[in-house]
């Protein structure tokens, strides 16, 4: 339990209400006692318990009475039934009512502890789908970006401050680590939040198509034109347009864009008196966005009225603190939208992620810890949940390190570093993994000027 559970104990009989206090006071829970009814009703009024433990049999008020009282005022607390043998089918009955279950007197005092901390524990998860189910309502057409890496806050801390000033932001990354949501946190924390945000991938669509959709069109202005359509920058202006992938936009295209960002303004396809526009422009890509610029692929001109702020989101690999953070995000997002009440990932899959390059970053993690969730019958994510590729994995994938592939020098490097991790910093057993004998691995770290720990 990560908080002490709040427990009232309503029982009429004297020892037996003093027991239960000592027994549950010892475990470690709050407990209040009370022995009428009437009295449990006023508390209830007062303020809110995790577990009701109610007698069932009482003079004035009885424990139905608790119950419905409880469940009127806290839905998510839980009322457990005190009963003798001869009571057990109005017990049942009051199950039927809500509550959570029933102890027959002459109890057991393990029944009762077992009870009890089952209670608490569905009353937390509850409490904690609650805290989720209003998180997610919150962020709901807005972001939420979860890190503790020191790179991405002061990553953050850079979006933040740049926010307010309405220039336009260049955002660099492989795919999968968050170039959109980035986008959508500046739109949020800057003067245009209240305005509309819109998104669109300049790879997905043929270049008349996304001049159709960015640009809009008048009505006959090709065949199938029947009336007049608003373009996305136009329908943007006043708030935030994300380009995504912009390095896949023709150089016609990037013409058209360009005039947009230094004069204002655009023309709708077919069309002959120009639309003024107030859109800032956020771009994004996967790509090294100035080598394809020295190539000629990607006008000067646009990159420099792009890439007023450049920022660069880091692989998830380069951020490994923040996995675990990610793999209890997702997985409280995806239960709770899910319905299912999976509240553990095993050691020996936090192990294997948190050795695992992510290719696919941010993106991959999230389906894996969606699949382990839709797979798990259990409350925990298990190594059987995982992809096949995913659990037969022994060696780091190849990737590349800041827009480059690394040289041959730099993965030996790496590899032999990780070996010497892996072995605990046992040379000799590092140097038979590798394949070597051990004055060959002494001088390769010697060449290398690597620590040798």
């Amino acid at each position: 339990m990560d908080h002490t559970g709040r427990l009232l104990i309503v029982e009429d009989e004297k020892a037996a209400l003093k027991n239960l206090q000592h027994v549950m006071k010892k475990e470690g829970y709050e407990v209040t006692g009370t022995l009428s009814g009437p009295n449990a009703l006023q508390l209830l009024e007062k303020e809110e318990f995790d577990v009701v433990l109610t007698d069932l049999k009482m003079e004035k008020v009885d424990g139905v009475e608790v119950l419905e009282k409880s469940r009127q005022l806290y839905p998510d607390s839980e009322v457990i039934m005190i009963t003798a043998y001869a009571s057990i089918p109005s017990a049942v009955e009051t199950m039927k009512k809500g509550a959570y279950d029933y102890i027959a007197k002459p109890f057991n005092l393990d029944d009762v502890r077992k009870a009890v901390k089952s209670a608490l524990e569905k009353v937390a998860l509850k409490k904690e789908n609650t805290q989720l189910r209003e998180q997610i309502e919150q962020f709901e057409g807005k972001v939420k970006i979860v890190t503790q890496n020191t790179m991405m806050r002061k990553l953050l801390e850079t979006a933040r401050q740049i926010a307010p000033t309405d220039c336009n932001v260049l955002i660099s990354g492989e795919s999968g680590t968050g170039k959109e949501l980035l986008a959508r946190y500046i739109h949020f924390v800057s003067n245009r939040s209240e305005g509309p945000f819109f998104a669109i991938n300049c790879g997905a669509l043929s270049d008349e198509l996304l001049t159709n959709e960015l640009f809009g069109h008048e009505k006959d202005a090709f065949t199938g034109a029947t009336s007049r359509k608003e373009g996305i920058i136009e329908a943007a202006s006043g708030g935030t347009l994300f380009l995504d992938e912009i390095t896949e936009m023709s150089l016609s295209m990037q013409v058209k864009l360009l005039r947009v960002l230094q004069e204002k303004e655009l023309l709708r396809v077919g069309g002959t008196e120009t639309v003024q526009v107030d859109v800032r422009i956020l771009a994004a890509s996967n790509r090294n966005i100035h080598e394809a610029t020295r190539e000629k692929e990607f006008r000067q001109d646009l990159y420099y009225r792009l890439n007023v702020v450049s920022l660069h989101i880091p692989p998830l690999s380069e951020r490994r603190d923040d996995i675990p953070l990610l793999c209890q995000y997702f997985l409280k997002k995806h239960s709770l939208l899910m319905k299912k009440e999976v509240r553990e990932i095993s050691s020996s899959v936090l192990a294997l992620l948190a050795n695992y390059d992510f290719p696919g970053n941010v993106r991959e993690l999230e389906n894996i810890i969606e699949r382990g969730v839709a797979l798990a019958n259990e409350h925990a994510i298990e190594l059987a949940h995982l992809p096949d590729d995913l659990k037969d994995l022994e060696i780091k994938t190849f990737r590349k390190r800041e827009g480059r592939f690394p040289s041959l020098e730099e993965q030996e490097i790496s590899y032999i570093l990780w070996v010497l991790k892996e072995t605990g910093g046992n040379k000799s057993m590092a140097a038979n993994i590798l394949g070597i004998d051990r004055v060959s691995l002494w001088r390769k770290i010697k060449k290398y000027g690597m620590e040798e720990t």
